[in-house]
């Protein structure tokens, strides 16, 4: 418990002293994608019923919550490159456990922080949510599997400049092909099938749901959870990996 509270709050400490230049960051992305796509491209359109701009908001919530969890990785490739702070995590008791779950928990900060700026930019542009219970589940699950896979993907970069690749490979196309701009119900069969994979369609999926008051897919709460399992053990095996 000590080892996860000192990397806990350590992160609490760094997100303090930069939590405007964090704020703007995060508020940033979301406001041009309203701008651009909710009020340019999509103004007067329908999806489902609804205007297009409230379909896309929960869709910005579940992006953000995955770019500000899996943002986690930088600082800890920080600390392993530059402050040495992960090699006196190395030296200490702590256990790999303690390790990820602190780094995780603080991601879910940044998370739930970048949910409230898009939720406080949709109320600005006029779009009112549901946050009950299946919306917070669904930021809450995205931001942790994305949390545990930016700790195991920052424990295998070779040093601080290969992060923008993660990036690159992983969450940009992610970004845009996991349900956060458009239905999935409107592509092919094939193509649908193919990003079922993606853990961010299967959380677009219950935040637009709890966003609509409507319980999304058991399917796509399972797919999240086994997500949460799978990147939170590959998170434990990789800094056992690297420890050694």
């Amino acid at each position: 418990m000590a080892g996860f509270l000192a990397v806990f709050l350590r992160e609490m400490v760094i997100l303090r002293r930069r939590f405007a230049r964090q704020l703007a960051a995060a508020a940033v992305s979301p406001l041009l994608y309203l701008l651009a796509f909710g009020h340019g491209l999509g103004g007067g359109l329908d999806v489902d019923g609804r205007p297009y701009i409230r379909f896309l908001l929960p869709g910005l919530i579940a992006m953000a919550s995955m770019t500000q969890a899996f943002g986690i990785a930088g600082e800890i490739n920080i600390a392993r490159f530059y402050s040495c702070v992960f090699e006196e995590i190395q030296a200490s008791p702590a256990s790999r456990v303690s390790y990820v779950m602190g780094e995780v928990c603080a991601a879910l900060a940044r998370a739930l922080l970048g949910s409230a700026v898009v939720i406080l930019l949709g109320l600005a542009f006029g779009v009112h949510l549901s946050c009950g219970l299946y919306f917070w589940l669904g930021v809450l699950m995205n931001g942790f599997a994305f949390a545990a896979l930016a700790v195991s993907l920052a424990m295998v970069v070779k040093s601080h400049a290969d992060q923008s690749l993660l990036n690159t490979f992983v969450i940009t196309p992610m970004a845009f092909l996991g349900g956060t701009f458009f239905p999935m119900d409107k592509l092919p069969a094939w193509a649908g099938k193919a990003l079922s994979i993606l853990p961010l369609t299967h959380a677009s999926h219950i935040i637009r749901a709890g966003a609509f008051g409507l319980a999304p897919s058991p399917r796509s709460i399972l797919a999240l959870g086994l997500c949460c399992c799978l990147f939170l053990a590959l998170a434990v095996h990789a800094v056992g990996r690297a420890r050694d």
